[in-house]
């Protein structure tokens, strides 16, 4: 048996030796079929990779009116204004967003779209470019259209809408450099799973390398992103490699935890050290001082979103990829580094 493309449910009955009300009895409701005959039906289903399109089920015009987002965690500020954009501009439109996330978990993300797919989407909003490629296959095999946010992708295959995350940290980067700095230090995101941070990585590696200074291996921290974490990855940097000036944090949300631990130690900032984050979230510009960082606009990056995934439905062409400009955002936690 092989595979096809978008296999349908009378190609598993025939192949399983069943009739078409047994192969969807035994996928939909499995309880209602004897167990043998249930399991060559999965069996069959897996090995043709057929998935269950509920729009087909319950429409004939296998239209749900709905578009699924697999996003990571939305508790980052900056996710919640992309969704929160997403959803309105969607519901506007008359569709509902259904929203799965996971923990950077590429076997939960499969999961998930999956799971969506199953349930008759539309389409599909995911985030970056770091996938299984099973997520793909299924993708061509639903046949669902899917945009990527967050992320451009650099060979062109895949239809995207987000921001140059290296270009825009090798400018922060430069900020940092043209004001004096020599001795970096970055508190990162985990860089496995998650192209965002590891091009944010990636950028401030470059920017110094082009100035003729090397990142040293124990200033870099990867860490979890939140305020707690990037306050006790600042303490470990610390303790492992003093004497930088400049800290580049891959958000604002470590940036702020940092910053929380300089207030606690009474390290001046930026006299002592400069902090730069990424993001702009709205608590940046709040503390003190205020938090020089790269603005993401996430909630532009949901409306171009929705406005590329609406417009694909209605099968209208957009471009393959749409940049999102990232503006530099020099705030009062970075200066000259100590004399």
């Amino acid at each position: 048996m092989t595979r096809r493309t978008n296999p349908k449910l009378s190609d598993v009955a025939r192949t399983a030796g069943v009739s078409l009300a047994t192969a969807s009895r035994a996928l939909a409701d499995p309880e209602l079929v004897k167990a043998a005959t249930r399991e060559r039906v999965r069996e069959v289903a897996a090995m043709l990779g057929y998935v269950p399109h509920g729009a087909a089920r319950a429409l004939a015009t296998r239209r749900s009116r709905t578009i699924g987002a697999v996003f990571p965690p939305v508790d980052n500020p900056i996710f919640a204004a992309a969704t929160q954009a997403l959803a309105h501009d969607l519901a506007a439109a008359g569709y509902t967003l259904l929203l799965a996330t996971h923990e950077y978990d590429p076997a939960g993300e499969l999961g998930a779209t999956r799971a969506l797919i199953e349930r008759g989407v539309d389409g599909l909003e995911l985030v970056g470019m770091d996938h299984d490629p099973a997520l793909f296959e299924l993708l061509s095999r639903s046949g669902v259209p899917y945009e990527l946010m967050w992320s451009l992708d650099p060979s062109g295959h895949h239809p995207c809408v987000g921001i140059a995350h290296r270009f825009a940290s090798i400018r922060i980067t430069q900020h940092l450099l043209d004001l004096g700095h020599r001795e970096f230090a970055v508190i990162a995101g985990f860089t496995a799973h998650n192209d965002r941070a590891r091009e944010r990585l990636v950028g401030v590696r470059e920017a110094l390398a082009g100035r003729g200074i090397e990142l040293r291996a124990e200033r870099v921290f990867e860490t979890k992103f939140s305020a707690p974490h990037g306050r006790r990855a600042f303490i470990e940097l610390l303790g492992r490699a003093p004497g930088f000036t400049a800290l580049v944090c891959g958000n604002d949300v470590l940036a702020l935890g940092a910053l929380t631990e300089c207030v606690r130690r009474g390290i001046a900032v930026p006299q002592a050290i400069s902090i730069a984050g990424f993001d702009d979230i709205d608590m940046a510009a709040e503390v003190t001082p205020a938090l020089t960082t790269v603005r993401v606009p996430g909630a532009e990056i949901g409306r171009v979103a929705a406005a590329r995934m609406l417009a694909r439905l209605a099968g209208d062409e957009v471009p393959r990829q749409e940049e999102v400009p990232a503006e530099l955002v020099i705030r009062q936690s970075t200066g000259r580094p100590p004399a």
